[in-house]
């Protein structure tokens, strides 16, 4: 795995051209290591499957039918050895739409929504949006890292809650879920009548000392359980709006197919178009980009340890995001409002992801190592004077 190349990453000044959120957001001055946006060039395959539908001036209206379900099945059963009847899948414009739009077949006004935070923020916004309300169940932590409360999970599901709302692999403790955890889950919402909306959307990015697990693999899944995936994370497609819902069982295809069919039609072309290449053809890419995720990990862990003691976190098996206690610089968003005034590095804030993230910060370290190496600098910057790097 060591001798494998690298994805490259354009230089600062060629990032800084970019036009997307990341880029945008903060004046020139600011090192941006916010927003789960990749600075990796794209996948080949990808690029040029996009390239193709330019010179054929293919910008019309997407579909689905023209091969996304078989192409996400036959990357599921390689990746991960899950069957997906290609039947059960149906294309949505991105990965929010998709929980929203189960969220409003799925719940009433009022009923409540479980999820675990600290979470990816958009979740409190989702559940707000179909008038339901939220019921938080913290994360636990012990020496071996982030994991499910499942005690406190059953009381959580036993006040008779519409649906659970699941990270998996989670955003931004960045653990995958282990099969005894996501099989107690299903026990569960069987028992006490729960729908679970999985949100996979980080699936492929999981670091070889874990697995991903998907939820409809666990047995009894198939009856209160869908899934919400897409190509966007791993391969960095956000722009393009496609994801999909797949689903094992009757009953929740039942209530797949009550959700509006002109919401389908939304789905981006070029999405489709994109997520076939990368199911089709990039998982050589996908490979080299978890090795240079993993050197990226391990230069943080490195640098920190070495730099900043007294950051404490635990890495990620997962996704590209590190979540950092920074709870020994202050509270609330004291630690986030530091590094940006002092040292021009933009994190996200901690208690966006709910209030057991005051003082933390959100780190993506999905760029070069010459942008991380910079990003600690930033942060040592940040702190000189204070009394704890001195």
């Amino acid at each position: 795995m060591s001798e494998s190349p690298e994805v490259p990453v354009e230089p600062l000044e060629v990032l800084r051209t970019r036009r997307s959120s990341k880029w945008r957001t903060y004046p020139p001055d600011v090192l941006p290591l916010t927003v789960a946006e990749m600075d990796f060039t794209l996948a080949p395959c990808v690029a040029d499957a996009l390239h193709a539908a330019v010179d054929l001036s293919d910008t019309g209206y997407g579909t689905s039918a023209a091969g996304l379900q078989d192409a996400l099945a036959q990357f599921t059963q390689r990746r991960w050895g899950w069957h997906i009847d290609p039947a059960a899948v149906t294309a949505f414009t991105d990965v929010a739409t998709g929980v929203v739009e189960l969220l409003r077949v799925l719940c009433s006004p009022e009923d409540a929504v479980v999820f675990n935070t600290p979470v990816y923020p958009p979740f409190f916004d989702w559940v707000h949006d179909v008038a339901a309300r939220v019921r938080a169940v913290p994360f636990a932590r012990d020496e071996a890292g982030w994991h499910l409360d499942l005690e406190t999970m059953e009381a959580a599901f036993a006040e008779g809650p519409a649906v659970y709302l699941l990270c998996n692999p989670h955003n931004p403790v960045g653990r995958a879920h282990r099969r005894e955890e996501l099989t107690e889950i299903v026990r569960l919402a069987q028992r006490y009548g729960v729908r679970v909306i999985s949100d996979e959307i980080h699936a492929p990015i999981v670091y070889e000392e874990a697995q991903f697990t998907p939820l409809l693999t666990i047995d009894g899944a198939a009856e209160v359980a869908v899934s919400v995936l897409s190509a966007s994370k791993a391969w960095n497609l956000a722009a393009l709006q496609c994801a999909v819902v797949v689903t094992a069982g009757q009953a929740m295809a039942d209530e797949v197919r009550r959700i509006p069919r002109d919401i389908r039609w939304r789905t981006g072309h070029f999405g489709v178009i994109a997520a076939i290449a990368a199911f089709e053809q990039g998982e050589e890419w996908l490979d080299r980009l978890l090795v240079t995720l993993d050197r990226r990990r391990t230069l943080l862990k490195t640098l920190l340890a070495q730099h900043l003691p007294h950051i404490d976190w635990t890495p990620p098996e997962a996704t590209y995001l590190a979540w950092l206690d920074c709870r020994s610089l202050g509270t609330k968003d004291e630690p986030r409002d530091l590094f940006l005034e002092r040292g021009r590095l933009a994190l996200e804030a901690g208690r966006r992801f709910g209030p057991e993230g005051a003082g933390y910060v959100r780190l993506n370290f999905a760029t070069s190592a010459e942008i991380i190496e910079e990003a600690i600098d930033r942060m040592i910057r940040s702190l000189r004077g204070g009394g704890i790097t001195d």
